[in-house]
């Protein structure tokens, strides 16, 4: 099963809400930060499927998946 686009796109646009990286593009959220949320629970809704995703993501070395996404949207702006 491939990676939805859609979910991949949110990783490099949206932005932590709260906490002490807030305003940092879930992307570039630390391993540890990620692996904090893993041990006490992942919020409830979008936001916390985003963080599960990138938990998946970082973990496993797959972080080149996303360069491509992040270059383009460096691009637009």
């Amino acid at each position: 099963m491939s990676p939805d686009p859609k979910i991949l796109l949110q990783l490099v646009t949206m932005r932590m809400p709260f906490g002490k990286y807030k305003g940092w593009l879930i992307c570039n959220l630390p391993v540890t930060y990620l692996e904090w949320f893993h041990n006490k629970g992942f919020p409830s809704g979008k936001l916390g499927m985003l963080l599960e995703t990138m938990h998946v993501i970082k973990i496993n070395g797959l972080d080149d998946i996303l360069k491509p996404l992040k270059r383009n949207e460096f691009n637009k702006h």
